[in-house]
């Protein structure tokens, strides 16, 4: 019997995934479990009811009608329920810029430094085979998530952000951004990290060469960063002004420059410098575009 492939997902809104089936049809538990932590079968409903499928020997057996007649969540023990919900849960995280050339066993090698990976996979175009230049990763251990999350990744040459995709959230790295203007030469990235670190989890610090004034620092959580926005802090001696960091669409024929609106806080700008943000292609035009009021 030919490989089928299965429609999984954790819960039965969530995004599902495709696994294989072995030679006989059936379905692993092992690989199951390899993809949703602590599973323990799958279910399906039908006729607006759930049912279970069959376990035999750690192999998941389809229904009558085949799998191809339903999409199948997991199962989990009821006895790890009220645990489950007392302790973090890894989430999968998707890995950005990655090189064309970075096979999932180069990204696993690499993140297995940080600890146990449950998933490792690289998106590639169906139709050329060749990676999209993103993929997705879980760790079986909240901690080495944080771990991996706290910081910018340097894979076969090139830097890579990992994060936690914000699609129920609707919520980007833009907000989980802010924009540390009036800075001076003395602030090294270190200071910054070091001094915002004590509000939240840092992710990332971005301090433009050649020096701009202005410096732009990354949390794990978005409220951590919105609540410091409209503040002012004293760095070493610095008296710096946070604001927000997320742009904003342009509805007004007057504020068109660079398709940008105006961002909230002192100084106002009205256009990013092109290396402000982190790009996966080089950009041509390096002349920055700032208007303050």
């Amino acid at each position: 019997m030919s490989i089928e492939y299965v429609v999984v997902s954790e819960g039965e809104q969530d995004e599902p995934i495709e696994l294989p089936t072995e030679e006989d049809g059936s379905l692993l538990l092992s690989t199951i479990a390899a993809q949703f932590a602590g599973a323990s079968g799958l279910k399906y409903r039908a006729g607006g009811r759930l049912r279970g499928l069959r376990l035999a020997d750690e192999h998941v057996l389809p229904p009558a009608e085949g799998w191809a007649a339903h999409r199948y969540f997991c199962a989990f023990p009821r006895i790890e329920s009220a645990t489950a919900a007392l302790r973090p849960r890894c989430s999968d995280l998707i890995v950005l810029g990655l090189p064309w050339k970075t096979s999932e066993e180069a990204v696993r090698d690499y993140f297995t430094a940080f600890g146990e990976l449950l998933m490792v996979q690289v998106k590639r175009d169906t139709k050329t085979g060749l990676s999209k230049g993103f993929g997705f990763i879980k760790f079986a251990d909240y901690e080495a998530q944080m771990r991996a999350l706290g910081r910018r990744h340097m894979i076969d040459g090139r830097w890579c952000d990992v994060r936690i995709p914000n699609s129920k959230e609707g919520g980007s790295a833009a907000h989980r951004k802010v924009f540390v203007g009036r800075c001076t030469e003395s602030l090294t990235a270190d200071d910054l990290r070091e001094y915002f670190g004590a509000f939240g989890q840092v992710t990332d610090v971005f301090v433009p060469k050649p020096f701009r004034a202005f410096s732009f620092v990354t949390f794990l959580d978005p409220e951590v960063a919105q609540s410091l926005c409209g503040q002012d802090h004293i760095i070493k001696g610095v008296s710096v002004n946070i604001s927000s960091a997320s742009p904003k669409r342009e509805r007004g024929a007057r504020s068109q420059l660079m398709g940008w609106g105006l961002v909230e806080g002192t100084p106002r700008v009205y256009s990013w410098p092109p290396d402000a943000w982190h790009h996966s292609a080089p950009l041509t035009d390096t002349k920055p575009y700032l208007k303050y009021e």
